[in-house]
């Protein structure tokens, strides 16, 4: 079972995210054997990805960061947030309350630890607090896990 965790940014243009979800599921296509994603299932990347791997037939396991974590998304994004938690196999929760950026990096780590390769839907820009995509990727190309960076032509971030 190959394990794939996913990083991504949030808060993207809906064009930007229809390019996203195209090529993810164009590299799920080229993808064999079966597929568990990784995901905190946050707006934006995070669930484009999980919708994917649903749909390519994989399983997802859901990375819960802190308890408050859910209430911390945008509103519109809950609905989703609560089908694909009810989809998952698995649920791992990080042991913090609040939904701070160290609850956050922590789940990608606990992701990078627990995958055989990082999806990165990522512009190359710095990350713009701790725990984002970039510090993201920094950790897993410290622990050696291969990265896989999504950020097709055209893509833009708001």
């Amino acid at each position: 079972m190959r394990r794939i965790a996913i990083s991504g940014h949030r808060g993207m243009p809906s064009e930007t995210e229809q390019l996203v979800d195209q090529a993810i599921r164009k590299l799920l296509a080229t993808t064999t054997g079966d597929i568990t994603g990784l995901s905190c299932l946050a707006d934006g990347a995070d669930q484009i990805f999980a919708r994917a791997v649903l749909d390519h037939g994989g399983t997802i396991e859901a990375i819960v960061p802190a308890r408050q974590y859910r209430d911390g998304l945008p509103e519109a994004a809950h609905a989703e947030y609560d089908r694909l938690f009810s989809a998952a196999s698995g649920v791992h929760t990080m042991d913090f309350t609040e939904s701070d950026s160290e609850a956050h990096m922590a789940a990608s780590a606990y992701m990078i630890d627990h995958a055989d390769e990082l999806w990165a839907v990522w512009d190359g820009q710095p990350a713009r607090g701790y725990g984002g995509t970039a510090d993201v990727v920094a950790h897993a190309h410290e622990h050696r896990v291969p990265i896989r960076i999504i950020w097709p032509d055209g893509a833009q971030r708001d």
